[in-house]
């Protein structure tokens, strides 16, 4: 369908891999015969999505859609946060889950079926949400959901399978520190608006959305729409490993995460590095740098999110499918 007959009003930014998807193809076939005008196009290589945004914009489409992972989410977010505009005069960004994890997904409450998926962002108006804003040695990066660092981001540990089952994301995490002893904690030095905090830390969480890595909520109160960002530090450990398994088994992965992490909502971090470059991982994107500022800039795009989305703190009006605010 050509876009230059008469400008789309949704364009699917779809992530190659899933080109073929047949789910998605009748999703957009459907969507098409109920009236919907949808552009579809498809990523292949580094710089296509931002190459789309652009087109979209210039079309004038009232939004553009990340069918992939949260890496397509972010790619996309990304994109049209690069452009020089305020929020109100660009695209609204929608999600169709098409990923392993789809981490932001989960905790959005966006439906991961590509029909409803589509359907939420063809009914329900789009509100503001933040976005990470981060610099990294002076190299501008930008995270829909959740940066991460320390373990999973530098070291691989084996764990028996019916442990990760019972302990979840932050057990395998602390019980393979405890089996095999090879994760050297990165000293690290943080500073923040009436928060600062030196020492060594074994993961670290700077979260817009929740959770990453496949369910592993690092940051389990994150709001995407309050203009800050959720911080979690989990240091070494020393003593408190006992006591910290003893928890995960007993109480759970979020008592865990309470015991053992130090915790902040700012609204920027700078973080520095007390040997050599570090590791952050960036919506599944690796960036190495001494130094990272992380910023949440407040209300950066606008997105189809459930009215009900976990992830808002603010009233949403999201109530209308005209891709604009209620």
């Amino acid at each position: 369908m050509s876009a230059a007959a008469e400008p789309a009003v949704c364009w699917l930014i779809l992530n190659g891999k899933s080109a073929g998807d047949d789910a998605v193809r009748e999703a957009v076939a459907e969507m098409r015969c109920r009236g919907v005008w949808l552009a579809v196009r498809v990523t292949w290589e580094s710089g296509d999505a931002a190459r789309w945004v652009a087109d979209a914009i210039e079309a004038g489409a009232s939004s553009v859609v990340a069918a992939g992972g949260d890496g397509t989410l972010s790619e996309v977010a990304a994109a049209l946060a690069a452009h020089d505009l305020p929020a109100a005069r660009l695209p609204a960004l929608g999600l169709l889950p098409l990923g392993t994890a789809n981490d932001f997904a989960t905790a959005a409450g966006i439906p991961v079926d590509p029909m409803e998926a589509l359907a939420l962002v063809a009914c329900t108006g789009a509100g503001p949400v933040d976005l990470l804003r981060i610099e990294a040695d002076g190299t501008e990066h930008w995270c829909a959901n959740l940066a991460s660092g320390g373990f999973g981001t530098e070291v691989t540990v084996e764990t028996d399978e019916g442990l990760k089952k019972l302990l979840g994301g932050l057990a395998y995490l602390v019980t393979g520190i405890a089996r095999l002893g090879r994760i050297e904690p990165l000293p690290v030095r943080l500073r923040g608006p009436d928060f600062a905090w030196d020492g060594g830390l074994i993961a670290l969480g700077l979260g817009n959305g929740r959770q990453a890595g496949g369910g592993q909520a690092l940051c389990p109160d994150a709001l995407v729409d309050d203009g800050l960002l959720d911080l979690t530090v989990i240091p070494e450990l020393s003593g408190e490993l006992l006591a910290t398994v003893g928890t995960l088994v007993k109480e759970g992965q979020r008592a865990a995460l309470e015991r053992s992490a130090v915790r902040a909502r700012l609204p920027w971090v700078e973080l520095e590095s007390g040997e050599g470059a570090m590791t952050l991982n960036l919506d599944g994107e690796p960036v190495q740098a001494r130094r990272f500022r992380i910023e949440c800039v407040p209300g950066r795009v606008r997105m189809h999110l459930p009215a009900d989305s976990p992830l808002l703190g603010q009233p949403s009006g999201r109530l209308r499918g005209d891709g604009q605010s209620g």
